[in-house]
């Protein structure tokens, strides 16, 4: 296995600590990344879809998910998560992030204090699983000029100071994430910077241990030496000298064990992390220092003199030509100064010589010569995707199909009222439309609602029926006040006989029939109306598209539904509007024997 990390890599952060996320694309703004580090946020009590972040002077959106599960699978490229949870949550998270299989090369866990009873099994299962474990109690690692962690290296400016924009020789293993940074900055001045760098975790039971690292570097042709930093407690450095004695790892090894001044105290003290304790001889830095000496790595004799060894060890292998020149790379600024967009738009652009509908240029789309037509734009503009033919012409049919429904009913009535009182043709389409909602178009809404429902959780159409009632609504898209099953409705008959011919299935469409069945042997006109079968064949046709069923319980709650019958019913508006015109009717005013008067003189008080 080579470097943990890429150019191309990308992570999924749980937990939206923006600063860290902002951090992260900084870094990758500099570098000139193609693609930015973070791919995705989950963060569960959020009810955001996205997060805007800049990336150089311009802004992105990352979106957010309530579960790892659903992130995942969204951006099933994204191989790393970068794990911000608490110590209460943190265990529960990674758990199911290795669950996951296929999709975690890496899993970075800050958490401090994980119970070590769920450590020791957080860390087998990951293992078990071919997954590696930074952590827990981290703050990262970093493939300097590639990808890294959150807040390691610190501000733009430190990380530049210290090299981490670009791959230099350097392998870097510690156990302190305060060091790791200290360390870069000073290998940074005694040699060319790190080609990788791992904070394995202060915790006593983490992930990946030294052995692990250093033999992934071993195997990772930038790194031409490493640093291992320990400290007092623990056995892992014995490890890496088994490794270095059997000829696992050839490559120079520089190595410090903090922590000597312990052999002053006369009794075990802990130095800041879980795992500093020496609760044996062996586990003392100044048995661990001595030990790795004698193995032939490379050890300082004193945490002060530790530069000096790296300038030793990096002039050798230079002079030796392992390590060769390094050329710097040209390195993009981030503006010191970012102004927010106040809006945001993804169906349209309309920058450059041509305006686009979802990244198609106008002229691709709107002469008769494109083969496209307004169930194409439709579906660019309120979908972002173009649809099949025959699910942009069942759009249209429906249009067609709600574009006018006479006079008297409350939209037109409105809008030739209006007309007809010296309004404008918008003021009139206006009044029309302000009528639709939950009594005037929603029945379409509401059918592909209330029948997704009952088909989604396994109603029969009996238990539908009885559930509408107890619920105490009437079943949208059910009854018709003219029409029955002796004098069918033909608009319905056209759309059947349409999703029949065309669409791949309509599972939908065919539970409500069953449910109409049961509805007409009580009363002959509780048909399945147009609402109706608009309605369960917008879902039928979202299904047979390849939308998931929260996808479009998003639509329907968005109103899209509702926003086919505004469209339709605006060219049915405009045209009693403009016959209105055309006529030159004079001030409507309603006939006072058509309004029952119960007037009563008012009480004084």
């Amino acid at each position: 296995m080579g470097a943990l990390f890429t150019k191309d890599t990308q992570a999924i952060f749980w937990n939206n600590n923006a600063s860290a996320i902002q951090r992260m694309l900084d870094y990758d703004y500099v570098i000139s990344r193609e693609k930015p580090s973070v791919a995705a946020i989950v963060a569960p009590t959020s009810n955001n879809k996205f997060e805007k972040f800049f990336y150089g002077p311009d802004e992105i959106m990352v979106p957010v998910f309530r579960n790892t599960t659903d992130a995942a699978a969204a951006h099933p490229n994204a191989d790393v998560l970068l794990n911000f949870a608490s110590f209460r949550t943190a265990y529960d998270v990674t758990m199911e992030a290795i669950s996951l299989k296929g999709q975690f090369k890496t899993i970075m866990v800050t958490a401090e204090g994980i119970p070590e009873r769920l450590a020791r099994g957080m860390n087998q299962a990951a293992r078990d699983a071919g997954v590696t474990v930074i952590g827990p109690a981290t703050v990262g690692g970093i493939a300097p000029g590639a990808f890294k962690i959150a807040n390691v290296g610190g501000t733009i400016e430190n990380i530049i100071n210290s090299k981490l924009h670009r791959a230099g020789s350097c392998g870097l293993v510690t156990r302190s994430g305060g060091l790791f940074n200290e360390l870069s900055n000073i290998i940074s001045i005694n040699a060319d910077g790190i080609a990788e760098g791992v904070a394995i975790g202060g915790d006593r039971f983490v992930g990946s241990v030294f052995i692990d690292n250093l033999l992934r570097m071993q195997n990772n042709p930038q790194v031409k030496y490493m640093i291992l930093l320990g400290e007092v407690g623990g056995t892992e450095e014995y490890k890496v000298i088994e490794a270095v004695k059997s000829g696992k790892i050839t490559k120079p090894i520089i190595a410090w064990c903090i922590g000597t001044i312990a052999k002053h105290f006369s009794s075990g003290v802990q130095f800041g992390h879980a795992g500093a304790s020496a609760n044996a001889d062996a586990e003392t830095a100044a048995a661990k220092n001595k030990a790795m000496a004698e193995a032939g790595i490379y050890v300082p004799e004193s945490f002060n003199d530790l530069p000096a060894k790296i300038n030793e060890v990096y002039t050798k292998l230079k002079a030796e030509g392992v390590i060769g020149e390094i050329e710097e790379p040209a390195l993009r600024e981030v503006p010191k100064v970012r102004r927010a967009k106040q809006f945001i738009c993804t169906i349209s652009d309309d920058r450059g010589d041509e305006a686009t509908y979802a990244g198609y240029p106008i002229s691709s789309v709107a002469t008769p010569d494109t083969g496209f037509g307004i169930g194409d734009v439709v579906s660019l503009l309120w979908f972002k995707k173009r649809y099949p033919q025959w699910a942009t012409q069942f759009i249209e049919t429906v249009i067609k199909t709600v574009a006018d429904h006479g006079p008297a009913v409350s939209g037109a009535h409105n809008a030739k009222v209006t007309a007809r009182a010296g309004k404008d043709v918008i003021s009139s389409l206006v009044t029309g439309l302000l009528t639709i909602g939950p009594r005037f178009g929603g029945a379409i809404d509401d059918a592909a609602r209330y029948f997704k429902y009952a088909n989604d959780n396994g109603m029969s159409p009996a238990e539908f029926i009885d559930y509408m009632k107890k619920e105490g609504k009437t079943i949208s898209g059910i009854g018709h006040r003219i029409k029955s099953v002796r004098n069918p409705d033909l608009r319905v008959s056209g759309l059947k006989k349409f999703a029949a011919e065309n669409f791949p299935s309509t599972p939908l469409l065919e539970y409500a029939l069953e449910v109409e069945k049961l509805t007409t042997s009580k009363k002959d006109n509780l048909i399945l109306n147009v609402d109706g079968t608009i309605g369960i064949l917008m879902v039928d046709m979202w299904r047979a598209l390849g939308y998931t069923e929260e996808e479009i319980d998003g639509f329907i709650d968005a109103g899209a539904l509702n926003a086919f019958f505004v469209v339709g019913r605006s060219i049915g508006f405009i045209g009693h509007i403009l016959d209105e015109k055309r006529l030159g009717m004079p001030m409507y005013r309603h006939p006072t024997d058509d309004i029952l008067y119960n007037v009563e003189q008012a009480e004084e008080l």
